[in-house]
C-alpha cells in the first residue's frame, strides 16, 4: 500500500509541479492522442500559478516522492496554464456558479493509486466550505474515466488547438 500525503503547494514547488505535469502529459496521453496532439496539449495545458497563490492547489507525495498535483478555483477560468489564452481571474459566485477543478496531473509512475480521488476529495471539501454547490472541469480523454467514476457527467465536448476536451460537472455531495 502506498503512503499518500497531500499538502497545499507553495511557490517553492513550481519546478516540481511543472515536472509532474510534463511527465503526465507526455506519457499518460499516449493511449489517447497522437504525438502532434500531445505537443498541442503542452501548449493548451499547464500550471496556472494563480491557483498556488490562491491556496487552492495541492501536491501529493507517494512514499515521499512527488506523485501528483491538482486543485480547484473560485475563479472563472475552466482550464489552462499561465501561458494559455482566455484565462479570467474574475471571481465566481458560489450561489450560482460551479467551482472549477483545475490542473489535475498524476505522474506516470503513480497512476491508479488513488491520487486523483484524493485531490478531488480535497477540492470538493474546500469548495463546499466556501459555499459552492457544484463542481465543473475540463477533462482530457485520459482523465475522463476517473471523473466519470467520481460522478461527473458530460456537459459538452469541445477542442482547443485540436485537443479533445470534455466539460464535465456534478453536484457537491458533502
Amino acid at each position: 500500500m502506498t503512503d499518500l500525503t497531500i499538502r497545499l503547494a507553495t511557490l517553492a514547488d513550481l519546478q516540481v509541479l511543472r515536472a509532474i505535469m510534463a511527465a503526465a502529459i507526455a506519457e499518460n496521453m499516449k493511449p489517447f492522442l497522437s504525438a502532434d496532439l500531445i505537443r498541442s496539449s503542452e501548449r493548451v495545458m499547464g500550471l496556472d500559478t494563480l491557483l498556488v497563490e490562491d491556496g487552492t492547489y495541492w501536491i501529493v507525495h507517494a512514499d515521499g516522492a512527488p506523485a501528483g498535483c491538482g486543485g480547484w478555483s473560485r475563479r472563472n477560468t475552466l482550464y489552462g496554464g499561465d501561458h494559455s489564452a482566455g484565462r479570467s481571474p474574475a471571481l465566481l459566485d458560489p450561489a450560482v456558479d460551479a467551482a472549477r477543478v483545475r490542473a489535475m496531473y498524476t505522474h506516470p509512475s503513480f497512476v491508479r493509486r488513488g491520487i486523483g480521488r484524493l485531490i478531488l476529495d480535497n477540492c470538493e471539501a474546500a469548495a463546499h466550505r466556501e459555499g459552492f454547490k457544484r463542481l465543473e472541469l475540463a477533462a482530457t480523454l485520459a482523465g475522463e474515466p476517473l471523473y466519470r467514476a467520481c460522478g461527473f457527467q458530460e456537459l459538452e465536448r469541445f477542442q482547443d488547438s485540436g485537443v479533445p476536451l470534455i466539460r464535465m460537472g456534478r453536484q457537491i455531495t458533502l
